[in-house]
């Protein structure tokens, strides 16, 4: 007798829906497929075959599954980040993306703290955790509004600042997740604990993580570009040195109690500034590629299969929040904030409306509830967050190829 066994019909399923996702979209785009809403999609119809598998995988029931698979996931996104800019000094080039990460990011989260109070009715201290974990552009899912692969050009001033602010703005919202979990943890937030927060959470962490992205990014230059003289590693097919670089400088940066995720931004950055013109940078980020697009996409059917359970609790008031923060808060704030950049009017939209959300969101809060299980807010900060990221799969990811191919037409090549 034949027996359809759960797991390989999960097996193939995935599979189909994989292959699905980024096939079909041919038929209707000359464009590299944006497929991750069809990822998402096809979870959500998986968890109507597999019924149990919406419970298994609930962010709910598997916070630490979560947390753990997201946390690699982004951090292969940012190290690839990292090694995708080819010039990170030119003059001028970081002018946008200061005022993303100084400017529009603490206003998105300040409005995001309104809203949450205001119009959806949660406690400070969860308002200040979502205002987080919705901040980051998400730098897995933007790969169509980010600068070419090495060597590869594609370096206009609208996917340079959309690629840095993505690779930065994870590890800068992280100090504001700290500040939510413990507001949470604490009730309230004393003078003291502010203080703490501000030495340890914002300034400490993010200076050491900075510092260990530039050694260990240098270190690992030399030792693959330069020794042995005449044998060196650039030399080998020796692919996988992309994931040493990645896991040695995430882990030696939260062993310093740094934020690893500037760290690995940071030491992809700076192995791609030596030796610049050497292929074995393209070797390494399509390796990185390959690692990330697997593993996102087995991510993104599985935040389709929960999303069932997940917006079971949908409320008006949280598809309002999201429309605001899509549609209005970022786009206008954006707007505003790149004001005397030099970029001009369709440039400055598009920088300013794609600030797509993804994978890192997740990250953050599953990183939450391993910190404090069960708080008042929980759900519906997960069903806040899982909509978003829907939301965003559709609206951006469909329609970057498109609005940057018209921002930057005179590309750089």
């Amino acid at each position: 007798m034949f027996e359809f066994s759960s797991y390989h019909i999960l097996l193939v399923a995935l599979g189909a829906l994989i292959l699905l996702s980024h096939w079909v979209p041919r038929y209707f785009s000359g464009r590299e497929p944006a497929s991750s809403a069809l990822l998402m999609s096809g979870g959500v119809a998986l968890s109507f075959l597999m019924p149990d598998l919406a419970d298994w995988l609930s962010p709910l029931n598997a916070n630490k599954l979560w947390e753990v698979s997201t946390e690699l996931c982004v951090i292969i996104g940012l190290f690839g980040v990292g090694l995708s800019i080819d010039n990170i000094t030119a003059k001028g080039k970081w002018r946008s993306t200061v005022r993303l990460l100084l400017i529009l990011m603490p206003a998105t989260m300040l409005l995001t703290i309104l809203a949450g109070t205001l119009l959806v009715g949660l406690a400070l201290p969860a308002a200040v955790l979502l205002s987080a974990v919705i901040a980051p552009t998400d730098p897995v899912l933007a790969k169509d509004v980010q600068v070419g692969p090495p060597s590869q050009g594609k370096e206009h001033p609208v996917r340079f600042a959309l690629t840095t602010e993505a690779g930065l703005n994870d590890g800068l919202a992280f100090p504001f997740v700290y500040l939510g979990i413990t507001m949470i943890a604490a009730g309230t937030l004393s003078s003291d604990l502010l203080m703490e927060w501000v030495a340890r959470d914002v300034l400490y962490k993010i200076v050491v993580g900075v510092i260990v992205g530039i050694v260990l990014g240098k270190m690992l230059g030399h030792i693959v570009f330069r020794l042995p003289r005449n044998n060196p590693l650039s030399e080998t097919q020796a692919d996988i040195l992309a994931l040493t670089g990645i896991v040695l400088t995430y882990g030696a940066a939260e062993l310093a109690e740094g934020y690893g995720f500037i760290a690995v931004f940071v030491a992809g950055a700076m192995l791609r500034q030596q030796s610049a013109e050497d292929k074995f940078h393209g070797r390494l980020y399509s390796f990185i590629q390959a690692l990330e697009h697997t593993l996102t996409a087995i991510l993104l059917i599985g935040l389709g299969a929960v999303m069932p359970g997940v917006l079971a609790d949908l409320k008006f008031e949280y598809v309002l929040l999201v429309i605001l923060l899509i549609f209005v808060v970022r786009p206008v704030v954006g707007w505003l904030a790149l004001s005397g950049t030099g970029l001009n009017g369709r440039q400055k939209f598009v920088t300013a409306a794609y600030g797509i959300k993804g994978i890192g969101s997740v990250y953050y809060l599953a990183y939450a509830q391993s910190h404090l299980p069960d708080f008042e807010g929980l759900k519906a900060l997960w069903t806040i967050t899982v909509l978003l990221i829907f939301s965003s799969t559709i609206i951006h990811g469909l329609s970057a190829g498109f609005a940057l191919s018209r921002a930057t037409e005179r590309d750089v090549k």
